[in-house]
């Protein structure tokens, strides 16, 4: 059965028009690519399918469970790859050393390209599909690129790749296995964008760019319905994700939101939103309360190094209607964060997944997070996509000869560098 009777309309995020969901667009006509569009659903007919039975009764562990939700054809849904379901783990060690009610780790690094991006790109390739469009193409400072080629392999789909000088090799490597035509840009991601876009217009490819593309927050959105879901619906105090283009918190907000109009969840958590001292145009203009200006992307986070974010309104209202926040971190307290979420929780974790955690400490020091709250952080995408960085943070692995007298002078030392 298809769904998309479940989907009635877009509304502009910016002028609040409204347009019909089988209209073929992207933004809104009028205002362009300010007019980031949401997808609004018929809640009074989800809720005659999805309530507590249709959960306890589900055996799809996908982010298909929660296909009335999303925006997709049924059809188009049967050969992707697994995406979605990912553990959340409770922490013991860290919950107690930074003294709060409860601590969780949504690792996201667990998706079948080890990002939360997997969430939007296989939306983008069913889409496709159900378009008759065999390429599909996007720009990605490297987890969206590398993401969207494996979800396109699974399908047959080809895919058009546009990254910046700096995106990490780890991430690079992974897309071309998958087979993508990859077009490294000689700039920023900026610039990176600016090409896809043209390219996008030019030959009529498929647009997974996830600010301008609104089915893709709808898949990113899954994460935090499973958060609840694997909370038994009590949602957390607060949820904390790291913030580029604004289309990941954005969906965030959007999954419990949905819950909340389904009467499934009481209230909607509080969102931390993430960003890196080196670019953070969201962090500025909500403590400045002013609109979003381009920033510097001066960081080691590459995922979220976005000076012009794309989805500004989406970012912002996250955070705002939620009664969360923004904060922001140094690339010192991300690698700090780093080796502290390994070696305490055995989760390994990108820079940019990583400063989710260190917003969640800053928060915690600051008290605007408190020792009665429940907290789930989100870790957006796995280490090994940037061993350059980790290796920075831990050091090289120390050579040994193969006697054991020097194994005991290395080991009774007690330095392990």
């Amino acid at each position: 059965m298809s769904n998309l009777s479940f989907a009635t309309q877009y509304r502009c995020t910016k002028c609040n028009k409204t347009y019909s969901i089988k209209e073929d667009i992207l933004v809104c006509p009028e205002c362009l690519d300010d007019g980031i569009l949401d997808i609004e659903y018929d809640y009074n007919k989800i809720k005659k399918i999805m309530d507590n039975d249709y959960f306890k009764n589900n055996k799809e562990l996908s982010i298909w469970r929660y296909l009335p939700l999303l925006p997709v054809e049924e059809t188009y849904t049967k050969n992707t790859l697994r995406v979605g379901w990912t553990p959340l783990y409770n922490s013991q060690t860290l919950r107690d050393e930074f003294n709060v009610k409860a601590l969780y780790f949504k690792d996201e690094g667990l998706n079948p390209t080890q990002s939360l991006k997997d969430r939007a790109s296989v939306i983008a390739c069913v889409k496709a599909l159900e378009k008759k469009q065999k390429i599909i193409s996007c720009s990605s400072t490297g987890n969206a690129a590398s993401s969207l080629a494996g979800n396109a392999a699974k399908l047959g789909l080809e895919t058009v790749i546009f990254v910046p000088k700096r995106a990490p090799i780890g991430k690079l490597t992974q897309l071309m296995v998958f087979g993508s035509t990859l077009i490294k840009v000689n700039g920023d991601y900026k610039a990176a964008y600016n090409l896809s876009k043209e390219a996008i217009d030019h030959y009529g490819w498929y647009n997974r760019n996830a600010a301008i593309n609104p089915n893709l927050v709808e898949g990113k959105k899954t994460v935090a319905l499973e958060i609840a879901e694997q909370l038994n619906f009590k949602v957390p105090d607060w949820v904390v994700t790291s913030v580029g283009d604004g289309c990941t918190i954005g969906g965030v907000y959007k999954g419990f939101y949905d819950l909340q109009q389904l009467g499934l969840i009481e209230h909607l958590p509080k969102i931390l939103g993430v960003q890196s001292e080196g670019c953070s145009p969201f962090y500025d203009a909500f403590y400045e309360n002013r609109a979003l200006e381009e920033t510097d992307e001066n960081t080691i986070a590459d995922s979220i190094a976005v000076g012009i974010p794309r989805n500004p309104i989406k970012g912002i209202q996250a955070v705002k209607k939620t009664d969360g926040t923004y904060v922001k971190v140094s690339d010192n307290e991300i690698m700090d964060s780093m080796k502290l979420l390994g070696e305490k929780e055995g989760i390994f974790a990108e820079p940019a997944a990583a400063a989710c955690l260190a917003g969640f400490i800053k928060a915690r020091r600051k008290n605007i997070i408190n020792k009665d709250d429940s907290i789930a952080v989100i870790i957006t995408g796995n280490g090994l996509k940037d061993t350059k960085n980790a290796l920075k943070v831990i050091g090289e692995p120390i050579l040994l000869d193969a006697n054991l007298k020097d194994l005991i002078q290395y080991i009774e030392r007690g330095d392990k560098k």
